[in-house]
């Protein structure tokens, strides 16, 4: 199994859409590269924390990070600075996150690629290695499957099978 942190806007609906895909094994929502170890939700909202809302998304070996920030890169504004949807704000941010500098390379080649693909200017996605990362609190996590009317800015029925 592979490991990567995806920054997305809000994790609720990053995580959700996420785990509605064959290769994903495990899915935690956290706190990534921000200024301190284990910042709690208030603080990211109060801007005391510095982190981006994260999807800890463990996958398949046999999935390739091509096929990870294809799939990433349907559902995230990918030129918005701090904003995805209707929120806004530093958490909000885009980012792709990994513990490997090979990775972090192939990741670089895939989303440039990606950007002459799509052709409307550069990305605004925050790639680096992981600085940290914390688990966000208990009830944040599976929040859309526990909370069916809970807010998304992605329109997950478009995608659910």
């Amino acid at each position: 199994m592979k490991i990567i942190y995806l920054a997305g806007g809000c994790f609720w609906g990053i995580e959700a859409y996420f785990k509605l895909f064959d290769f994903t094994l495990d899915s935690e929502v956290g706190y990534a590269n921000g200024n301190y170890l284990n910042p709690k939700y208030e603080e990211l909202k109060s801007h005391k924390a510095t982190h981006a809302e994260t999807l800890k998304l463990t996958y398949k070996n046999e999935t390739s990070l091509e096929t990870i920030i294809s799939t990433y890169l349907e559902v995230v504004n990918p030129y918005a600075i701090n904003k995805q949807g209707e929120d806004e704000g530093l958490q909000y941010r885009t980012g792709i996150y990994t513990t490997s500098k090979d990775e972090l390379e192939e990741i670089k080649k895939i989303i440039e690629a990606k950007e002459k693909e799509f052709n409307k200017g550069k990305f605004q996605i925050e790639i680096s290695l992981l600085d940290n990362y914390s688990p966000a609190e208990e009830y944040h996590q599976d929040y859309l499957d526990k909370h069916k009317d809970g807010y998304c800015h992605i329109n997950l029925s478009k995608y659910k099978k």
